[in-house]
């Protein structure tokens, strides 16, 4: 690799280099010597970085990248990662990771937005994330999704259900357990999985406080500790499940049908989706709209998005903000006072 200079032929150095094992010339656009050769280092750790960019197929980059997100994030994100890379396999089968280009991804979520537009979003957002770490792996120079302009989705505001609506659906749920369970996640509006995981030295009875806390053997989505207050309805409910005697060396879980025993999120979405069947309301509304609820129900009671973001544990108040138009609909109820 040198630089090399034709005065007749051009005004400006010429980097010669080997190019799959013929020489190769780049014209530098630098008329003086150091502004060349300042070309020239930069040349050289750019050619560095593409001899540095291992070889890998999709297949092992999927398990590799996998392994990450299991180990980093929560459960619920990590099957969506799964699903999102099985499907692209699926389709594309095992090649290079370095030969997939932007033709072959707008093909492929093409296919599934015709399906599904939500969907083709999520394996965009999903694909795009493991390209980037890809990048950070030193496997690819490039995401090829950094021109990628996913179409607009239009604003789907997540269903929720207000207190007398709740109130129906309990009437119809069988045992106090899941009726103090749903209690719980209506006035909380903490995630299944934290509920599931919920122990009784998470719980301050004296302060009204709950911590949702990361532990070994169950992390948050966004991997923070946060608190909740215990209003007065849900106090109650502590108070007719605390133990008469708490082991400090394990940890009891708060809702138990076996001692010892963690509930799955499944028994508690099946049985809560019964409920809402036999209360005859929209089908629409599962397990997760109670924290959808906790969170609707604060906003129209006048909580500033701020609040509800750190009760509900959103690293983004974008996140938050799909709760916005309820706040703006307050507003609007409050100018129609003066009519």
């Amino acid at each position: 690799m040198y630089l090399i200079k034709h005065p007749k032929r051009s005004p400006y150095y010429q980097l010669v280099y080997l190019k799959n094992g013929k020489l190769t010339s780049k014209s530098t656009k630098a008329k003086k010597k150091k502004e060349a050769l300042k070309f020239l280092y930069n040349f050289k750790g750019d050619q560095q970085k593409e001899i540095l960019k291992k070889p890998i197929s999709f297949s092992k980059f999927k398990t590799e990248y996998e392994q990450f997100v299991q180990t980093s994030f929560s459960k619920s994100y990590w099957r969506n990662v799964c699903s999102s890379l099985a499907q692209f396999l699926k389709y594309a089968g095992d090649i290079q990771l370095n030969e997939i280009n932007l033709r072959v991804l707008e093909a492929f979520l093409l296919i599934i937005f015709s399906r599904s537009k939500h969907t083709a979003f999520q394996h965009f957002r999903n694909l795009r994330a493991a390209f980037n770490k890809a990048i950070e792996w030193d496997y690819l120079s490039d995401n090829p999704f950094r021109k990628f302009r996913f179409p607009k989705l239009p604003k789907v505001h997540p269903a929720f259900i207000s207190e007398v609506e709740f109130e129906k659906i309990l009437e119809k749920v069988k045992t106090n357990l899941l009726k103090d369970i749903y209690v719980t996640l209506f006035h909380t509006g903490m995630r299944a999985g934290e509920l599931t995981n919920l122990k009784w030295n998470d719980v301050d009875l004296e302060s009204r406080i709950i911590t949702i806390r990361n532990t070994l053997e169950f992390s948050t989505k966004g991997k923070k500790d946060r608190i909740i207050p215990i209003n007065e309805k849900l106090l109650r409910v502590m108070q007719n499940h605390f133990p008469k005697m708490i082991n400090l060396n394990k940890p009891q879980f708060i809702f138990e049908r076996i001692p010892g025993i963690k509930l799955t999120i499944d028994y508690l979405s099946k049985h809560f989706k019964k409920a809402v069947r036999a209360a005859k309301m929209n089908d629409q509304i599962h397990l997760h709209s109670l924290r959808h609820s906790f969170a609707s129900n604060l906003v129209q009671k006048g909580v500033s998005l701020y609040v509800v973001k750190e009760l509900l544990g959103h690293e983004d108040l974008k996140t938050t903000q799909i709760y916005s138009h309820l706040q703006h609909q307050n507003l609007l109820d409050a100018v129609n006072l003066l009519n």
